[in-house]
């Protein structure tokens, strides 16, 4: 549901989709954060993140995160905290063996995760927030495992339902925070997008190594979105990216396939990357169904590289040469570190963000 704050965003109105680049001090501080005292991790933690708000309001950002501080992983984050999973299932990546959480217990309800962390955004800050929690479907696609999870729950689709029952409260817990936006974070959904995955299951990372079918799980991970954005009263973004791993992306492809499936979604806007090579192209959104509004990735968070504002404002107006002004929001391609190890420094990220500011004023003064 669009808000009366939120409808008052202009045009091509900037904004995070979630993570910074988190500085040494603040990696180290999560390293240890179960060693030290409580108040003393919360003491130093609520001061990287004013920080975080203060680099994003520093450099223009309209919609703002805590900058995912707290979190380990965006993912991984909430499954420590409902329990349930534990670090057993070994997989191939980009020719490392890895070792993931898996589901091998049952998941515990009960209060809110998050509403604390949402909270302080909202009270050090003036600008719009944004906070964002993982889907269903892409818990379901990475988490479920037969080998160690059947036991609990039975299929994935038994599993994908507490999930999102889960998620749901959560989700209206934070609607209640002030917080303006929820987004909901599903890079299982772009999996569909990539040929090469779908039609072979030929891919670098032995987790996506499995039969696809589009047809039944697009649906099956919009359902699931539905049920938790049906009664906020808060705006609700789907967020589709390639995903981000040390500079890499998982998949690739256009959002062609999936984008038609979004007719049925209850979302307010979907954000898309259209920054790196692989992902989206501005014709990507002849299909994105009428009244959609898009939060159109422009910068590359992949790249060491820092694309001229000139570049970025170009993605932009490719853009709005194709649908209404009104519905695009700006943001980077992805999160900068979704994972608190990523390499990106605070610095690169603040000049990009600077940047991307400085692109949206300038398609307003164009297009407005």
């Amino acid at each position: 549901m669009i808000s009366q704050r939120t409808k008052a965003l202009p045009p091509f109105y900037t904004q995070v989709i979630g993570s910074l680049p988190r500085p040494q001090l603040v990696r180290s501080l999560v390293d240890r954060r179960d060693s030290i005292a409580a108040d003393e991790y919360s003491r130093i933690m609520d001061e990287m993140v004013i920080f975080a708000i203060r680099v994003q309001e520093q450099a223009g950002i309209d919609v703002i995160s805590d900058g995912e501080w707290r979190r380990v992983h965006y993912l991984d984050e909430f499954l420590l905290r409902v329990g349930g999973h534990e670090p057993l299932r070994e997989f191939q990546s980009h020719g490392e063996t890895k070792r993931t959480l898996v589901c091998n217990s049952r998941m515990q309800g009960g209060e809110p995760l998050f509403v604390d962390d949402a909270e302080f955004l909202v009270k050090h800050t003036d600008r719009h927030t944004k906070y964002a929690l993982p889907s269903p479907f892409l818990i379901a696609i990475r988490k479920w495992h037969e080998d160690f999870s059947t036991d609990v729950y039975p299929t994935m689709e038994h599993y994908m339902e507490h999930l999102t029952e889960l998620l749901t409260l959560e989700a209206e817990a934070l609607a209640q925070t002030g917080i303006d936006v929820i987004q909901l974070d599903d890079p299982a959904l772009t999996y569909l997008c990539d040929r090469s995955l779908t039609e072979s299951s030929d891919s670098h990372d032995s987790r996506l190594k499995r039969d696809w079918d589009i047809d039944r799980q697009a649906p099956q991970a919009i359902n699931a979105i539905n049920e938790i954005a049906a009664a906020l009263p808060v705006e609700v973004h789907l967020h589709c990216c390639h995903s981000v791993c040390k500079r890499q992306s998982d998949v690739t492809g256009d959002y062609k396939p999936i984008l038609p499936f979004l007719k049925d979604a209850k979302i307010d806007r979907v954000n898309l990357e259209f920054a790196y090579k692989g992902t989206g192209i501005p014709d990507d959104l002849e299909h994105l169904p009428d009244g959609l509004g898009v939060g159109m990735g422009v910068v590359d968070v992949r790249g060491a590289q820092f694309q001229e504002v000139e570049e970025i404002e170009a993605i932009g107006a490719a853009g709005a040469a194709i649908i209404d002004p009104s519905r695009i929001a700006l943001n980077p391609d992805c999160g900068f570190a979704p994972d608190y190890g990523e390499p990106p420094s605070i610095d690169e990220a603040f000049e990009k963000l600077s940047r991307l500011s400085q692109a949206a004023a300038n398609l307003r003064n164009r297009f407005c």
